[in-house]
């Protein structure tokens, strides 16, 4: 059920989804950005984390970054098994997402293990339980597009967020960050290595959600042995070395008013993939593309999520898609049910 969101309210969900701002008072930046006094933006951040429609605020991570590896799984179930084999395979905690869709390969989740793990091993092991008629193992091949963002206000999108490498700021990472035996993954990334005690520590702060306090990353990094200036520099050294995608809000779709969502899956051929995967990513309703391995009972090679607000706003966000970017042959795979949606907690 969607809830009351007003004006000011929808401005604030449409900025810290876009990009939180990575200061000491990131409160008082967005009350500045959105012209609202910084005690009503914390008050209202509080009332809409207790009204259920932010789930978190925190940092997404790449996970591969960190030395962990991941891969959607799909699983054909007898449809009376089903709810049970969703929850045995929920349980699991390298399941962060697992839902219920309308194909035959019905149950769908994703799965993020410790490099000490193997997946094709976990993936056999939660195949044998009973219902369970076959499986497939689809890990990324390439990814066009990650980031889920709701609009809520008329507005749009806030565009030239808080998150930027400034030189300043740039410089100040460079002095307070350990380096040493790592390399960064963007072009001109700071050195960065994942087995440092500190890096594990930001990490393990920034994945926590963010206490609503004047000062929350001052309490984040406390709590992990930290002072407040390094861990804002860390994380802006994470933004610019790629292992973290962006520090922002993820709201619970349903209740921001986006109960319509499915994954697409196009039959694409490879010498097409890159054209159709870079044309598509610029639709604005499309949260995530990827190219993913095909098997002879499944043709499909390129996965696309959006949400939408009706039955009506999807099936328009369909055809859309279908006229400008990919007349290909697809399946529209429907979300029926939410098994299981939380973040991997990385370093634990």
């Amino acid at each position: 059920m969607k809830a009351q969101i007003d004006d000011i309210d929808a401005r604030i969900l449409d900025l810290i989804q876009s990009e939180f701002p990575l200061d000491p008072m990131p409160f008082d930046v967005i009350g500045r950005r959105l012209s609202i006094d910084s005690d009503d933006v914390l008050a209202r951040i509080a009332r809409l984390k207790s009204d259920g429609i932010i789930r978190q605020i925190s940092a997404i991570f790449d996970s591969a970054s960190l030395g962990y590896h991941s891969a959607l799984v799909a699983f054909r179930v007898l449809s009376e098994l089903l709810d049970r084999v969703a929850s045995e395979v929920s349980e699991h905690d390298g399941v962060s997402h697992c839902y219920s869709r309308d194909a035959d390969y019905n149950l769908w989740f994703t799965l993020t293990l410790a490099p000490e793990y193997n997946l094709q091993s976990e993936v056999a092991r939660l195949a044998v339980i009973d219902g369970v008629l076959s499986h497939m193992l689809l890990p990324t091949v390439r990814v066009f597009k990650i980031g889920v963002f709701l609009k809520i206000s008329g507005e749009g999108r806030v565009e030239g967020g808080e998150q930027t490498m400034d030189a300043e700021k740039l410089t100040a990472a460079r002095q307070v960050t350990p380096s040493p035996g790592g390399e960064g993954r963007g072009e001109g990334a700071l050195p960065l290595n994942i087995e440092n005690a500190e890096v594990k520590a930001a990490v393990r702060a920034l994945q926590a959600d963010l206490p609503l306090v004047a000062r929350p990353f001052s309490d984040l990094a406390n709590e992990y042995g930290l002072s407040e200036d390094k861990l804002l520099n860390m994380a802006l050294v994470f933004l610019q070395n790629g292992v973290m995608r962006r520090y922002s809000a993820v709201l619970r779709h349903g209740r921001a008013g986006y109960t319509f969502n499915a994954m697409i899956c196009w039959r694409v051929s490879t010498d097409m993939i890159s054209e159709v995967g870079e044309k598509i990513s610029q639709h604005s309703s499309v949260s995530h593309c990827y190219q993913r391995p095909t098997y002879p009972d499944w043709p499909y090679s390129l996965y696309t999520m959006v949400h939408a607000r009706s039955q009506e706003e999807l099936d328009e966000i369909i055809s859309d898609l279908m006229l400008n970017s990919l007349n290909f042959e697809h399946l529209v795979l429907k979300t029926l049910t939410e098994y299981k949606k939380q973040r991997i907690l990385y370093f634990q």
